[in-house]
C-alpha cells in the first residue's frame, strides 16, 4: 500500500512565539546569526536555532555559518522554511539503513513539518483531534486489478462516525458506481475533487447487496467519535473483544466510547482482544495510555509502560531557547506557577526519570490471553507506541501489513506566521526498545479487505485474527468478491489508491512535568 505523510490538522500544544532574533545592541558573535535581516531571514534563523537545541538529532547539525540558514531564502517564505527543515532533517544517519532517520526518497522529511498559520487557533482538516469534522466524511479506495493498471472500481474505505455519509447509511465496503448521475471517473484527482464538494449525489451498492441505493449528502460540521465500532465474538471458551479506533483523539473525546466498549468486554467475559488500528495515524499520547491501561491486567500496575527520551541538551537543562516557548493549557492559555509567574518550556523537566510512565489499571477487564493488532502502512506513531508498550508484558501479535515506522513525537514551535513540528523525543518500552523506524512487520501478512465493514467476522484481517485466537492457526480468505464483476479476485493482483478523507499522523504530548 502506498504510504504518505499526512498533514496534521489540529494541535493544541502550540507555542506562539515570535521569531528569535538578537537585539541590535547585541553582538551576534562570529558563529551566530546577524542581528538584523529580512522577515524571512529571521524566521530561517529561528528555525535553525530551535533545531540546534530542541531537535532530537541536534548533535548532527553543523554550526550556523556552515549551515547558512539564510541561503534557503526564496520568494515564497513558506517554501523556504520547508526547504530548510528538510535539510535539517537529513543530517542524522540511521546506521541500520545508511540513510537519514527522516528519509523518504522525496523532498520532505518523514516526520518533521511546517504548518501555515497560528495552529493555536486550530488548524482544521477533515476530522481533528478535538472530535470536530467538517466534510462529507468519506474515504475511498480506487482499486486496480493489476499493479500499475487502470482503476476499475471505487470502494468506500471508511466513513467517519457522525458525518453526513454516516447519517445517510453509507458504510465501509460500499461500491460507488455513479457520482452526480454520471459514471465514476476512476482517477485519484477526480475522486478527491468530488469528495471535497459541498454537495454530492452518490449511487452505491452495499456489501453483499444486489440493489443500488442513491443518496445526496452535503458537507456539514459534525462531532466525531473516533471509536468506529466494537463487538464480541464467542467460540467455545474463547471470548474475543474487537474494537476499531480511528485516531487517538483528545481523551475527553474518546473516553466514553472506550469505557463503554471495555465495560461490555468485561461484562461478557472477554479473554482475548483484537485492536483494529489499520488507519490510525496516532494522536494524543494520553489517550494511547488510557487504552493501554484498559487492556493491561491489574498485575501490571506500577510496571513501566514506556519512556519519552529527549535530547541531551533538553535533559540537562542546557537549551535556553526554551524560554521563548510558552507552556499552554488545554484552553491555549499560558500556564503560571504558584506565584503567578508565566511558565515556559524552560520550566519543564525533560529527564528520562520524570518522563517514564507506568501502568495503572483502568476498567474491570480481566487478564487477556492474546492481543492481536490489525495494522497497515497507515498505522503510525501512537498506534505503534501502543504495540511497543504492550509487547514486553503480553502475548502481542500483529496482523496486516508493516506499520509506518514513527517512534518519535513533538511539541509545536511558533515561528512568526508558522508552526514547526520537528522530532523532539523518541519513545521506548520497558525493555528500552523503540527503534522501529522501519515500522513493525506483521506476524501474519493479511490484506486490507475493503469489501467488508469493520467488525465483519468475514473481513480478511479480522477473520484471520479470530482464527489465530480460536485455533492457534491462521486461516481465511485470500480472495475478495468484487461486487462489480461478481467474481473473486486474488488479493495479490489488486492495487489500492486512497482518495478522500484522510487521518492524522503524529504523536502529541501535551502533558509536561515541571522541574
Amino acid at each position: 500500500m502506498r504510504r504518505t505523510r499526512i498533514a496534521i490538522f489540529s494541535l493544541l500544544i502550540v507555542a506562539a512565539a515570535p521569531a528569535c532574533k538578537k537585539g541590535s545592541k547585541q553582538d551576534p558573535g562570529p558563529d551566530g546569526p546577524p542581528a538584523t535581516g529580512t522577515r524571512t531571514q529571521l524566521s530561517l534563523d529561528s528555525l535553525y536555532l530551535y533545531a540546534k537545541e530542541t531537535y532530537l538529532w541536534y548533535d548532527a547539525l553543523p554550526d550556523y555559518n556552515t549551515f547558512n540558514p539564510r541561503s534557503f531564502e526564496g520568494s515564497d517564505e513558506y517554501a523556504s522554511l520547508q526547504s530548510e527543515l528538510f535539510k535539517i532533517s537529513q543530517y542524522k544517519i540511521n546506521t541500520a539503513t545508511g540513510k537519514p532517520y527522516e528519509y523518504t526518497g522525496g523532498s520532505s522529511p518523514k516526520y518533521s513539518f511546517v504548518e501555515k498559520g497560528n495552529a493555536a487557533r486550530g488548524i482544521q482538516g477533515t476530522v481533528d483531534l478535538e472530535g470536530k469534522g467538517n466534510d462529507l466524511g468519506i474515504g475511498t479506495f480506487l482499486v486496480s486489478q493489476t499493479a500499475g493498471g487502470p482503476a476499475k472500481w471505487l470502494y468506500v474505505r471508511l466513513v467517519e462516525r457522525g458525518s453526513p455519509a454516516d447519517n445517510a447509511g453509507i458504510t465501509r465496503g460500499c461500491e460507488i458506481t455513479e457520482i452526480n448521475d454520471a459514471p465514476v471517473v476512476l482517477n485519484q484527482s477526480a475522486v478527491t475533487a468530488a469528495l471535497n464538494s459541498s454537495t454530492l449525489k452518490l449511487k452505491f451498492r452495499k456489501p453483499g447487496a444486489t440493489d443500488f441505493t442513491t443518496v445526496t449528502i452535503s458537507k456539514a460540521a459534525y462531532t466525531n467519535d473516533p471509536v468506529y465500532t466494537w463487538k464480541v465474538f464467542t467460540s467455545g471458551s474463547k471470548v474475543t473483544g474487537y474494537i476499531n479506533l480511528g485516531r487517538f483523539s483528545r481523551l475527553s473525546v474518546a473516553k466514553t466510547s472506550l469505557q463503554n466498549a471495555f465495560n461490555e468486554f468485561a461484562n461478557k467475559g472477554v479473554n482475548n482482544l483484537v485492536i483494529d488500528l489499520r488507519y490510525n495515524g496516532g494522536g494524543y499520547v494520553e489517550t494511547f495510555q488510557y487504552l493501554a491501561n484498559l487492556i493491561a491486567p491489574a498485575s501490571l500496575t506500577g510496571q513501566v509502560m514506556y519512556k519519552e527520551i529527549f535530547n541531551k541538551l533538553l535533559q540537562e537543562g542546557n537549551a535556553p531557547i526554551l524560554k521563548a516557548i510558552p507552556l499552554l493549557d488545554e484552553n491555549l492559555q499560558q500556564k503560571k506557577d504558584g506565584n503567578g509567574n508565566p511558565l515556559t518550556y524552560a520550566n519543564v523537566d525533560f529527564t528520562p526519570t520524570r518522563n517514564t510512565f507506568k501502568f495503572k489499571k483502568e476498567g474491570a477487564l480481566g487478564a487477556i490471553t492474546n492481543v492481536v493488532f490489525i495494522v497497515t502502512g497507515s498505522s503510525a506513531s501512537a498506534s505503534e507506541l501502543t504495540i511497543n508498550s504492550l509487547k514486553p508484558h503480553m502475548n502481542v501479535k500483529i496482523m496486516g501489513d508493516t506499520t509506518y515506522g514513527k517512534p518519535v513525537g513533538f511539541f509545536g514551535i511558533g515561528i512568526d506566521k508558522y508552526t514547526v513540528y520537528m522530532s523532539q523525543f523518541s519513545s521506548v518500552n520497558a525493555q528500552d526498545k523503540g527503534d522501529y523506524f522501519a515500522g513493525f512487520p506483521p506476524d501474519y501478512l493479511t490484506f486490507d479487505d475493503f469489501t467488508r465493514d469493520f467488525g465483519d467476522p468475514e473481513e480478511t484481517s479480522l477473520s484471520k485474527a479470530l482464527s489465530y485466537i480460536n485455533t492457534g492457526v491462521v486461516t481465511g480468505r485470500d480472495q475478495l468478491l468484487l461486487s462489480n464483476a461478481r467474481t473473486a479476485a486474488p488479493v495479490e493482483a489488486l492495487q489500492m489508491q486512497a482518495a478522500g478523507a484522510e487521518g492524522f499522523t503524529g504523536m502529541v504530548e501535551d502533558r509536561r512535568v515541571l522541574k
